[in-house]
């Protein structure tokens, strides 16, 4: 098992010849060859403008399915500006497929005192902690599923559904439907996609961008370029 997350773009509107026809909405918006070979210098002007003037980078969109653990499901919806994030509630359904994320750069790093943990009822020793966040998380969503169901006649379905999930490790999945106008996808990349940042919410954010440069027809070219991405 993998566990790794993953992001696929399922939906795009727009680009640079939407974005520079929507800055010349207050002169000229015809396209004429002589305009159209405006269009790399007019969005860099835009974009790097003190302040920059953001609003003809409004008028796309790009819309992405994506499953994360938990938290980096909470970076994507943090200081968020134009996004629109619908994803898996447990309120309402019950987790069944227990998605999960593991550390991929955990894979070597052995225990110092190989801490004893409960497997198959059994408690084992395991070298490695990538082994022990697998075998932790796989007990929290058993407890998950036993707890949902002992706690269903007395509280309900509703609330026996919400309060398990408190079984549900950090590193738990769910899928979200993401959209963002440019402007707020640039804003997501400067927090994202950057050394500082997250290892796991910067590659999605690196994803992302990967994704929307390999466009047929490559649509964000010059505003990719504008924005210095």
């Amino acid at each position: 098992m993998t566990n790794e997350n993953s992001v696929e773009l399922i939906g795009h509107y727009g680009g640079d010849i939407t974005h520079a026809q929507s800055a010349w909405t207050s002169t000229y918006r015809e396209l004429t060859p002589e305009k159209i070979a405006r269009i790399p210098k007019l969005l860099h002007g835009l974009a790097n403008n003190n302040p920059p003037h953001k609003s003809p980078f409004e008028k796309s969109t790009l819309h992405f399915l994506v499953t994360t653990d938990i938290a980096s499901h909470i970076h994507i919806i943090k200081h968020r500006i134009g996004v629109s994030v619908n994803g898996e509630s447990a309120r309402y359904k019950e987790l069944k497929e227990d998605k999960y994320y593991l550390p991929s750069d955990w894979e070597d790093i052995k225990t110092t005192e190989s801490p004893m943990v409960s497997e198959a009822g059994m408690l084992t020793s395991f070298e490695k902690w990538i082994d022990i966040l697998k075998v932790y998380t796989e007990m929290g969503n058993g407890l998950y599923h036993e707890c949902l169901a002992d706690l269903e006649p007395f509280l309900g379905r509703k609330r026996a559904k919400e309060s398990a999930r408190f079984f549900k490790t950090y590193n738990s999945q769910i899928t979200s439907d993401v959209m963002f106008n440019w402007s707020s996808f640039a804003h997501f990349l400067k927090l994202r996609n950057k050394p500082e940042a997250q290892l796991e919410i910067r590659e999605i954010a690196s994803k992302m961008l990967d994704l929307v440069k390999n466009i047929d027809g490559n649509p964000f070219e010059y505003t990719i370029k504008a924005f210095n991405l």
